[in-house]
């Protein structure tokens, strides 16, 4: 899983706290994290194949959501390879992560796998954190037409520089001056964890106020479509609340344990003995949620796939082609129906209304699009009895 302990255990003289649950049943946590790294990874690559059945989908042109929802999964993906690469050299090789505690080694290579495989696992989980805080800024501009394809150039920028600076810089200060005089003190350790939290953090807090002014956002964007808001409409409204809705809802189960794992680790480097028998139920459950995090951490990237997409099912189409989302098909419906051609003796202001209508109307589809593109079945039965599909 992804937590600062793993970069704080490649110090020779770690701390008490990180010595207490690295050192607790390391075999059977290495176990729980291949096992559930690998099922992630199968389901994640499963859900994402194109499946038979399926009608065709295609993004609409001006989305850069789609790109983001799929560079999220990427992430995932390599992180939960970092984590059973990780995993399998520490249950395969016990004599070599052992050296990681020898201070005077003349053998690095033990301690710069130690750094290299947590240094990866690390980065790739912030920026998938960092990529989700994009997708809610990107949902926010769909809805008010100020994003598109070339906003995905500045969430890149944006994602892999803040993710690979605040990494660089949370283990230069921890592994300060050198790599065996690092956790001598909370001073080396704070900026470090403060520096990995900080992206998980602000998608706890920015993301569920992003989403709620953009379902609200969606919500006037359908009344001043056709100055009506019926039944349809509304229900189209709830499905891409729902779907906000699962998104946190998959974060906040699969990283809420960190943050309390982390809270009860710190408590417990504040205490001069932390094996007093006070401190007994504290210790168990620093523990017990240390194992949850190597189940939930690795599942994300699964439980992703079904907040985004629904259950695509298994029957695999290796056929690869393009794929339209079902919402693609308001677009073409509404300029089919409300874009009569003009005839040439038309004043020309009536032609240009016409114009202005017609491209208002397609831009509100495609961005009803690009935050609705669900799952196939439920959306697309939904879609086809919307007034918007209809084209009115």
């Amino acid at each position: 899983m992804a937590s600062p302990r793993l970069e704080t255990y490649c110090c020779p003289n770690r701390d008490a706290a990180t010595q207490l649950v690295m050192n607790f049943q390391p075999e059977v946590f290495c176990g729980v994290c291949i096992g559930s790294a690998s099922i992630s990874l199968l389901l994640t690559i499963l859900q994402l194949l194109p499946k038979k059945g399926q009608s065709p989908r295609k993004m609409p042109k001006a989305s850069s959501s789609s790109t983001i929802l799929l560079l999220i999964s990427i992430c995932d993906i390599l992180g939960g390879l970092g984590m059973i690469f990780r995993s399998s050299v520490w249950l395969g090789f016990p004599g070599f992560i052992a050296n990681i505690s020898v201070s005077n080694g003349t053998d690095v290579w033990p301690s710069a796998f130690c750094v290299g495989s947590a240094m990866w696992i690390q980065l790739l989980y912030s920026a998938g954190f960092w990529w989700l805080f994009c997708y809610a800024v990107d949902s926010y501009l769909v809805v008010r037409r100020s994003a598109g394809l070339s906003t995905i150039v500045l969430y890149h920028m944006m994602t892999w520089g803040l993710a690979v600076m605040l990494c660089v810089e949370g283990i230069a200060l921890l592994y300060y001056p050198s790599l065996s005089s690092c956790e001598n003190g909370l001073e080396h350790a704070i900026p470090h964890y403060i520096t990995t939290y900080a992206p998980l953090l602000l998608v706890l807090v920015a993301n569920p106020i992003l989403f709620r002014r953009t379902v609200s956002a969606v919500a006037s964007l359908l009344k001043g479509r056709q100055g009506i808001y019926t039944e349809n409409e509304r229900r189209l409204g709830t499905e891409i609340q729902m779907r906000f809705f699962k998104i946190m809802l998959v974060f906040v189960i699969c990283w809420s344990p960190n943050v309390i794992n982390e809270t009860l680790l710190f408590y417990l480097e504040l205490q001069p003995d932390i094996n007093e028998m006070p401190l007994k139920n504290l210790r168990s459950a620093a523990l017990i949620t240390w194992i949850i995090m190597g189940v939930l951490n690795p599942m994300q990237g699964f439980l992703f796939t079904l907040a985004f997409y629904g259950w695509t099912g298994w029957r695999v189409d290796l056929k690869w082609r393009k794929r339209e989302i079902p919402w693609e098909s308001m677009s073409s419906s509404t300029v089919g129906e409300n874009a009569y051609p003009s005839p040439v003796n038309y004043q020309s202001n009536i032609h240009d209304s016409k114009k202005i209508s017609t491209t208002d109307s397609q831009q509100t589809d495609e961005a009803i699009s690009i935050l609705s593109e669900a799952n196939t079945s439920s959306d697309e039965r939904l879609t086809r009895s919307s007034p918007i599909y209809q084209g009115w």
